[in-house]
Formats: C-alpha cells, sequence, structure tokens
C-alpha cells in the first residue's frame, strides 16, 4: 500500500502517500489504520477516513478547545465526548481554573493505541490529576448523567457508523441540559465547500434543540479533506459569542499555542456570503 486514500465523499479523493503502516486493527466498533507519511507525521485513520495527524493536529484541536473556553471564560467542569487521541483533552487542560476535564470515548482501543502510536497528542493528558476517562456511549451518556458542565466539546468522526448518533436533535438536547449558565458547547460540522447540507442540518438541529444562540465558525485543518472545517458553536448565553480580543485575553489564552489567537477567534466567524445564504443565517 503505497498511498491512503480517503473517500468518505462520493465526488471527491484526497490521498495521503504512506512511509510505512505502523498499526492496523479492526476493533469492535470501527477499522482503525495508524501510518507514517512524509509530509504530515503519524497519521490516524478510522473506517477509511483521516481523524488527526501530528503535522497539522493543532489547528483542529486548539480551535474547537479555546473558542468555547475562552468564549465562557471561566470553565471550571469541561465535557469531551469522543476525542480519543488526546488532543482536545491536552488543550483542554492548558486553563489553569479548570478543575476536571471528563472524556467520553465509546473505543477504549483507540486511547490506548494513540497514546502507544501518537503518545504527542495526548502528551501525558491521560495521566492528568484532572482529568476522567469514561469508555462509554456519548449519546447515552449524555442522555443519563446527572453531571453538569461550563463547556461541551464534541470531537466526533463524520456523522457515519458509529457516530452519526453525535448528529442529532435528540443528543444536542442532552448536551444543553448538561450545560450550566453561560455554558458553550462546540462541535464538528463537516466540510462546508463539499457538504453544505451538513452544516446546514447541524445548525439547524442545535436550533431546534433550543439553543439562544447559534453560530459556526471556520478554521483550516490541511489534512482533513477539503482544507476547511466547520465548527458549530451554541450556548444560551449569547453574550459570549461577542467577546472582544481584549476580554478573551483576559480570561487566560494558554501560551504556547500555535493556531488560536483572539484575532483568530474574531475572524473564524465571519462567514462567506454564499455560506451565510445557505445556512439561512
Amino acid at each position: 500500500m503505497e498511498w491512503f486514500d480517503e473517500r468518505l465523499h462520493r465526488d471527491w479523493r484526497q490521498g495521503i502517500r504512506i512511509r510505512e503502516v505502523v498499526f492496523e486493527e479492526r476493533t469492535e466498533h470501527q477499522e482503525l489504520l495508524i501510518f507514517d507519511s512524509y509530509q504530515w507525521g503519524r497519521v490516524l485513520t478510522l473506517d477509511g477516513v483521516v481523524q488527526t495527524t501530528t503535522g497539522d493536529e493543532f489547528c483542529y484541536h486548539e480551535m474547537i478547545v479555546h473558542v468555547p473556553m475562552l468564549a465562557h471564560g471561566s470553565a471550571r467542569e469541561v465535557l469531551i465526548v469522543g476525542g480519543g487521541d488526546g488532543g482536545c483533552l491536552r488543550e483542554a487542560l492548558k486553563h489553569g481554573g479548570v478543575e476536571r476535564v471528563t472524556q467520553v470515548e465509546i473505543d477504549r482501543s483507540v486511547i490506548d493505541l494513540c497514546v502507544t502510536y501518537l503518545p504527542s497528542i495526548s502528551a501525558g493528558a491521560f495521566d492528568h490529576p484532572k482529568t476522567r476517562v469514561l469508555i462509554a456511549d456519548g449519546a447515552k451518556y449524555v442522555a443519563e448523567t446527572e453531571d453538569r458542565y461550563d463547556v461541551v466539546i464534541i470531537d466526533s468522526t463524520d456523522p457515519v457508523g458509529p457516530g452519526a448518533v453525535l448528529f442529532t436533535t435528540e443528543f444536542y438536547s442532552g448536551c444543553r441540559r448538561l450545560l450550566r449558565p453561560g455554558g458553550a458547547m462546540a462541535t464538528q460540522c463537516g466540510n462546508p465547500s463539499i457538504r453544505p447540507d451538513e452544516l446546514a442540518q447541524t445548525q439547524r438541529d442545535q436550533k431546534v434543540a433550543g439553543f439562544a444562540l447559534v453560530d459556526y465558525y471556520l478554521p483550516v485543518i490541511p489534512t482533513y479533506i477539503g482544507g476547511a472545517m466547520a465548527l458549530g458553536f451554541a450556548t444560551d448565553q449569547p453574550a459570549i459569542r461577542q467577546r472582544s480580543t481584549d476580554q478573551l485575553r483576559a480570561a487566560g489564552v494558554p501560551d504556547g499555542l500555535r493556531y488560536y489567537t483572539p484575532e483568530v477567534h474574531i475572524g473564524a466567524f465571519a462567514h462567506p456570503a454564499w455560506m451565510i445564504r445557505h445556512v439561512g443565517w
């Protein structure tokens, strides 16, 4: 196998040249492949779709975590659904005011294999004293738990296979139920250039779930097919979406970030005209 060909989308293919296959396994839930590439470092794929690479993972992880965390400004309890590579966990723990980060991952083998073969992504986060890992179905946990959170981050796969349930009105309603006053939720909403209906649908579903404000923002992640990724932002406290750069800095931007800045935070919410028309706001 010389190339990994991603075929998530019917009319679009993307390839990454393989230097060496490191690990390959069919787990209880999905097909997992880890390989070394020539340009993007070590790559993790699930069911034939790139999930992360050591070359550009920081683009995604910093934006899906620090945007809701700094918009909130004083998060103490954080929930991550999915995210078995540990990148979101690593970033959330950079906020000194956080008291606990709960990671709910359906597939224990994803965590174990990422710790073994992609240790730089979690960077020891799974062993942090503020970390709580629950191996469970994220949708079931959200529907049943009595825990409450300041920030909820949905670091899911695409809306196919085991990740599909994380793209429903019922799931988003459960997440809203978990949020304390002033809380914020960030979600993965796909590539709007290739699948604009996915973004539009997730935005509609989050509105139906009852959030007072539903919006989205656009970081660039080179190895995600199409390059751009829409991330959803939902809250019952609309004012936190309008934080200024000074307010974001005052909330405590962690040191050493490689993508996120307060200016990028604000600019990522500027939507192209065609996307505004398609989504409807």
